[in-house]
């Protein structure tokens, strides 16, 4: 009996208990670099909510010293401007939410493993994807 399991054959949710979308290929994201805010098999990586990049985040996340907007070719990070989405760290939007600065979230795109750590009317609060 094989027991491997593949990222690309487990089905993740969104935090709305849907299946999760796809946040973003260019540039891609995702922990796993998939396009997806997935947390794996093991439910390890917590690059989880989907976001949608402004200015102001990036200066406010610069300046706690996660500098998300210079290019780190080697590591395969091309460096985010604004209208970017991207799979934010959870504790990182929490960060920001703290602070009156947190961007936009792609509801759809977002991990359910994140309402671990962030209570669902907050990201509703900022949600780009409701109708």
């Amino acid at each position: 009996m094989n027991l491997n399991v593949r990222i690309e054959d487990s089905v993740e949710l969104n935090v709305l208990g849907e299946p999760l979308q796809p946040c973003s290929h260019d540039p891609l994201t995702g922990y796993f670099r998939n396009g997806h805010c997935s947390a794996g098999p093991d439910g390890g990586a917590v690059h989880l909510v989907c976001i949608a990049v402004t200015a102001e985040f990036l200066a406010f996340s610069a300046s706690v010293g996660n500098d998300l907007s210079t290019p780190r070719p080697e590591f395969g990070f091309p460096g985010l401007v604004e209208g970017n989405r991207w799979c934010l760290v959870a504790a990182r939007w929490a960060q920001a939410h703290n602070a009156g600065k947190a961007p936009r979230v792609y509801l759809r795109s977002t991990n359910k493993r994140v309402l671990d750590m962030i209570p669902f009317e907050f990201l509703k609060a900022c949600a780009l994807d409701l109708n």
